[in-house]
């Protein structure tokens, strides 16, 4: 009986079936060892040693795998056919080792790049040593990682309060997205202008021309830049006789994309269907482990994690047979494609993704797929098969056009399609608009032919400023700059929002305030660390690792002898000097330029006082240097993630005081606040409900949240007031200390005695029971597991629900605005994620425990220490006690007087 390890229990179960019952194949579930999230893990002043560590039931599995194997003739390690594959094998061999499993019994190390019968049993004949070079390249990338991590966050901790963490990848990733805010920030709009004219032929068809010389010079982008100049130019078009100067047609050719990889398949299914990263590799890991097909489980698609664009001889043979009988012999080129990998530092060997089998058409296997699924599949299937379709074939053709007097040049340019060759089937997409000016099909003419202008426009344009990354844009600008693997993309761009350090609006990354601090407090301090070509040449180091030109404990002392050097030149550095460095790189985004022209720092509360950068256990906020004089705080941006209407600004006056209410941004969000009307008074604030928009808060609504609480009317029961507010969990209604939800804000306001007298006996009859609101919107049914999706109130914010899966509306989302597409996403991330960790029942009689004896310990040191008192109470007493007097003489007037 020979044991084989795979990852997953359905991959165990598939091969299992293929290799029948004289072996065992046993799970590990993934990774069956960390290092610990606590320093001292990783060793460097003991040549990089590691503390690997099992949790209880990687422990339990470790256990079964061991008691199997020593009953076994051998081990075959069958894990993914990448480094974290050959990682995983690597510690369940070290594992058996240090249990002394293993014995003599010999071990193989076999890969598969699809899980089909034909490639698992291709592989058993095939077994190899492990690779001991993918794993250094495993462990150097691992311990780099934490050393990085454990090193440089406690810096971030103790002299920027309120971040959360630095990572060797993550850091520098956040540092595209804000530099890409900076750049959108820093751009000025640059007004200029075009001329085009509707032209005539002889024969009466139409196209269209754009005015390319003036005054027998080449026109450049801003030679017309204001209306005027324009205007002039386009009237003399309108009037001005043209001809045909020359012709030009030139064949062209498309060559299909080649197959998907990791990034290109994250990149791709994010603009077609709309999925994430980590969505994206979730439904291919899905379509990799495969479905029951005639009773067999099959994998659909090959290996996901993958740089390599080139497919197996075979599957290049089918996909020519699948394209003579789907399209015919015309879309099939007269050779085979071949394609080979561009990036620098792919290091995987295997395939590009592909359908395992080519005649497995899309439509045959749509019945047996969920929504995800089928579309992952189909765009795969499209994409390997219009690779080795045949080219697009163009005609491209140009028209140049002058005036009489040569004066004035137009051009007219376009683009026909001869055959369409792979667009029959796929079409790649973009991440921006095609700024390309190809009109399309252009009429048959001739040099020296006379025209007709029928209209002439002179159009207004604006300069843009470069777009904020889409996970696809940002995949690719990343793989580009060789950042990281792409198969950790995925991770990274999960890390950075869950840390808040960014967020998605409109399918784009928007950087929130903490994630600019951290940036700029990296690039000011830890410059070097965060550069895009340190970066990349230390990912090529570790390239060079994993094909043997490089010993990994070499680059590691390398990077960690400069890099602790770097650390402990910042332990004298004050947080004041880190702020007023802030201050400087962050000032056009935290201190705009005013309209009056006043000092950008200028304090509006009080005179002199200047704006700075403060921090506090929550995060970094703005105050006045005058504190604790002027107490004036804010937000870092005026704009809550640059939303205009959470702007400070003053929306009327109290018409009881004549007070100013304003609207301001405080350390916790927007608020309403009124000055105090006498001076031994507090100024009146009150939070906004996170449903209502800003733009929509005036001064009617103001007032009415310092109204509150508001008085309902007296209990029917007992004549107790009933008063209706808004608190820590949402709108309420309260009587004699029953506290009962209401649906919404908005109803506090209008609340009556019976609703609140119907809401409070409910409460009474189910006191452990939140009251369910209704939704604030409902999206319909699930479009692939059917029943509601909904977008609710919680306590801390909006977010959507599906059965028993909640996910949370990114930060600046409007709940009236959220589509199902978007809720099924948000849906998805969260599920993959997995239910939120519960304490076992150990850990929690375990805090019991230590609860119980802290309250023990607590009363008997109240007991020690009331006897002391006591003791101290009794030697005062006797201290000031005088001692019994003589008897006075018999003649005296006092009485003697003994005290006791």
């Amino acid at each position: 009986m020979d044991v084989v390890i795979v990852e997953s229990p359905s991959k165990a179960k598939t091969i299992n079936k293929y290799l029948g019952k004289d072996f065992t194949v046993l799970a590990s579930y993934g990774h069956v060892r960390d290092l610990p999230s606590k320093d001292g893990s990783v060793k460097p002043d003991e040549d990089f040693s590691m503390a690997w560590d099992a949790d209880a039931k990687s422990a339990k599995r470790l256990n079964d795998i061991a008691k199997a194997v020593k009953s076994a003739d051998k081990l075959i390690l069958a894990t993914d056919p990448d480094r974290e594959g050959e990682a995983i094998s690597w510690h369940v061999l070290e594992v058996l080792k240090k249990k002394k499993a293993l014995g003599d019994k010999p071990v193989e190390r076999v890969v598969f790049n699809a899980i089909t019968k034909r490639a698992v049993l291709a592989a058993m004949d095939n077994p190899r040593e492990l690779d001991t070079q993918l794993v250094d390249a495993y462990l150097a990338r691992r311990a780099l990682d934490y050393l990085v991590g454990f090193t440089l966050s406690p810096v971030l901790w103790r002299k920027l309060p309120g971040s959360r963490s630095a990572g060797r990848v993550q850091s520098v990733a956040l540092r595209l997205i804000c530099d890409r805010e900076l750049e959108i920030e820093a751009f000025n709009a640059r007004e200029y202008w075009t001329v085009e004219a509707d032209m005539t032929t002889g024969k009466g068809d139409e196209f269209v021309a754009r005015l390319v010389s003036h005054n027998g010079e080449r026109l450049d982008k801003f030679d017309l830049p204001d209306e005027k100049t324009a205007e002039a130019v386009r009237a003399r078009v309108a009037v001005e006789p043209f001809s045909i100067q020359t012709v030009e047609s030139k064949p062209a050719r498309r060559n299909p994309p080649a197959p998907f990889t990791t990034s290109t398949i994250q990149q791709e299914a994010s603009r077609k269907l709309g999925f994430s990263a980590s969505r994206t590799m979730q439904v291919a890991q899905s379509l990799y482990e495969g479905i029951d097909i005639d009773g067999e489980t099959t994998g659909l698609i090959t290996y996901m994690r993958t740089d390599g664009v080139q497919i197996a001889e075979e599957a290049i043979a089918q996909a020519r047979t699948v394209i003579t009988n789907e399209f015919g012999e015309a879309y099939l080129p007269d050779k085979a494609r071949e394609y080979k990998t561009k990036a620098k530092n792919a290091q995987e060997a295997h395939e590009a993704i592909r359908p395992t089998d080519l005649a497995r058409l899309p439509k045959h296997v749509k019945a047996l797929l969920n929504n995800d699924e089928k579309r992952l599949y189909e765009l795969v299937w499209n994409r390997t098969l219009a690779s080795q379709m045949e080219s697009v074939r163009m005609e491209r053709t140009t028209i140049e056009m002058a005036s009489e007097d040569k004066t004035l040049g137009l051009r007219a340019t376009g683009s026909v399609i001869v055959f369409d060759g792979f667009l029959k089937l796929y079409q790649e997409g973009t991440d921006d608009k095609d700024d390309s000016e190809d009109d399309g099909r252009l009429p048959k003419v001739a040099s020296g032919d006379r025209l007709g202008t029928k209209e002439a426009r002179a159009d207004q344009h604006f300069t843009e400023p470069p777009p904020r990354f889409s996970e696809a844009s940002l995949v690719k600008r990343m793989e580009e700059l060789s950042i990281g693997r792409p198969s950790t993309y995925a991770s990274i761009l999960g890390v950075l929002r869950d840390r808040g350090y960014v967020h998605m609006d409109q399918k784009r990354f928007i950087p929130d305030d903490k994630g600019r601090l951290v940036t700029a407090f990296l690039g000011s301090f830890f410059t070097q660390y965060v550069e895009f070509g340190f970066t990349a040449d230390l990912e090529e180091k570790l390239d060079k690792i994993s094909a043997g030109e490089l010993n990994w404990k070499d680059v590691l002392r390398e990077f960690w002898d400069g890099f602790t050097a770097h650390v402990d030149g910042t332990a004298d550095l004050r947080i004041t000097q880190v702020l007023d460095r802030l201050n400087e790189v962050l000032e056009p985004h935290v201190f705009p330029e005013k309209e009056d022209g006043s000092p950008r720092r200028g304090c509006p509360s009080c005179e002199g006082g200047e704006l700075s950068l403060k921090v506090g256990r929550f995060g970094a906020f703005v105050g006045c240097s005058n504190y604790p004089e002027c107490k004036f705080t804010r937000q870092l941006t005026k704009g809550m993630d640059g939303d205009p209407a959470a702007a400070d600004r003053i929306l009327g006056s109290h018409p009881d005081t004549g007070k100013d209410v304003e609207l301001k941004n405080g350390r916790f969000g927007p608020y309403i606040h009124m000055d105090p009307v006498e001076e031994d008074e507090k100024p009146k604030r009150a939070g906004i409900p996170k449903t209502w928009a800003l733009e929509d808060v005036d001064l009617e609504k103001a007032l009415q949240l310092l109204s509150l609480p508001r008085d309902v009317g007296p209990h029917p029961e007992d004549g107790e007031m009933i008063t209706a507010g808004l608190g820590r969990y949402g709108p309420f209604v309260l009587h004699n200390k029953t506290y009962a939800n209401l649906d919404t804000p908005d109803e506090v306001f209008t609340v009556g005695l019976n609703r609140a007298v119907a809401a409070i006996a409910e409460k009474k009859a189910n006191p452990g029971r939140r009251q369910a609101a209704p939704p604030l919107k409902e999206l319909g049914e699930h479009p692939e597991f059917g029943g509601p999706v909904n977008v609710l109130n919680g306590r801390f914010g909006p977010y959507v629900k599906h059965d028993k899966i909640n996910a949370t509306l990114p930060r600046g989302a409007k709940p009236e605005d959220v589509t199902m597409e978007e809720a099924v996403q948000l849906i998805a991330e969260r599920a993959a994620k997995g239910p939120a960790k519960k304490k076992t029942a150990k850990k929690k009689a375990a805090k019991k425990k230590t609860a119980k004896k802290k309250v023990a310990k607590k009363k008997t040191a109240k007991k020690a220490a009331k006897k002391k008192t006591a003791k101290k109470k009794t030697a005062a007493k006797k201290k000031a006690a005088p001692k019994k007097a003589a008897p006075k003489d018999p003649g005296s007037d006092e009485t003697a007087e003994a005290t006791d």
